[in-house]
């Protein structure tokens, strides 16, 4: 009795099985239309250059005691020719001062110090905008079996796209 009922449960999941392989198969649709599916997608990247540019430098003049010198002994003999007694003091005293500080001026304001110019390297970066066109698929319409359906596919199928077909019983 056991093998009977074996039996019949075994000839029962085959006769399932090969039902349900028969409602899969694989086919072939007739494709409608193709059109990529573009997409706009910016990648910056920086743009770097270097420039020179003039830079001065001020230096300032070493200053001499030289016209000070000079412009003090200068002004006190010409006050020394002033005036007598503690009046040619006075005016020696005041010409040799007037005179250094004369001289000083001289001396130390005359253009000469240091004014240099130097180039010097500076580097300029911008950001560039890089846009490219990507492909991310194809929108496909094919027909099958007298319907239209429609899909997005990573590559273009041709004229004719394998599909595949599956039939299931409603409850």
């Amino acid at each position: 009795m056991k093998t009977k009922a074996l039996l019949a449960f075994a000839a029962t999941c085959a006769c399932m099985s090969s039902a349900a392989i028969a409602a899969e198969w694989d086919d072939y649709a007739r494709v409608v239309s193709v059109s990529p599916q573009l997409e706009q997608v910016n990648r910056p990247r920086q743009e770097c250059r270097t420039e020179y540019v003039a830079v001065q430098h001020q230096y300032p003049a070493q200053r001499g005691v030289g016209g000070s010198i000079v412009g003090g002994v200068a002004g006190g003999l010409l006050g020394n020719q002033v005036g007598n007694g503690n009046g040619r003091t006075a005016a020696t005293a005041a010409g040799a001062i007037v005179g250094a500080i004369v001289g000083d001026r001289m001396e130390n304001t005359a253009p000469g110090g240091g004014a240099v110019v130097e180039q010097q390297p500076v580097q300029r970066c911008y950001t560039v905008d890089q846009w490219e066109t990507r492909n991310n698929g194809y929108n496909v319409t094919y027909e099958y079996n007298g319907r239209t359906y429609s899909a997005l596919m990573p590559y273009d199928p041709g004229q004719r796209m394998r599909v595949h077909v599956a039939v299931t019983p409603r409850p």
